[in-house]
């Protein structure tokens, strides 16, 4: 007789399930390459042919085809979806992107008001040079220190 309970019996045939789930085809791993070179090569022209006059168009697209590049890798490669280990690898990796995007999204607008509040003198020139005058403001200066005097 057997001493292999029901219930590690069917832990096993989970886990032999789970791994076959996370095999990807070898059709799967073409298709998820081409999408990839695909996308890499639209993002490539776009900036190179400048085939948008305003640079801020060219951004986003490129923006949305990178988010789209980490959508097809995310799925033909990393195999994550809703079906393996019943979503819990899909929510962690979605929480680890929201924590990556606070952290990102934080730094920036840190180093954003670290520039505004630390360049001053480089914002008036930038406003006099675009109002068309020729010399730079004069700026405040620190009070000079008192000489001492010599014996």
């Amino acid at each position: 007789m057997s001493s292999v309970s029901v219930s590690e019996a069917t832990a096993a045939g989970r886990e032999d399930q789970s791994s076959q789930i996370h095999q990807g085809s070898f059709a799967s791993y073409v298709t998820g390459f081409v999408l990839a070179a695909v996308l890499t090569i639209a993002a490539f022209w776009l900036v190179m042919a400048h085939v948008f006059e305003n640079r801020w168009v060219t951004i986003l697209l490129v923006l949305g085809l990178a988010v789209v590049q980490i959508g097809v890798h995310i799925h033909y490669f990393l195999h994550l979806d809703t079906r393996s280990e019943e979503g819990w690898n899909m929510l962690a990796f979605i929480f680890a992107a929201v924590l990556v995007l606070i952290v990102l999204g934080a730094s920036i607008w840190a180093i954003y008001q670290e520039n505004q509040n630390m360049m001053p003198r480089v914002q008036a020139l930038q406003a006099v040079t675009s109002a068309g005058a020729t010399t730079m403001p004069s700026m405040p200066t620190a009070p000079s220190m008192p000489s001492m005097p010599e014996k």
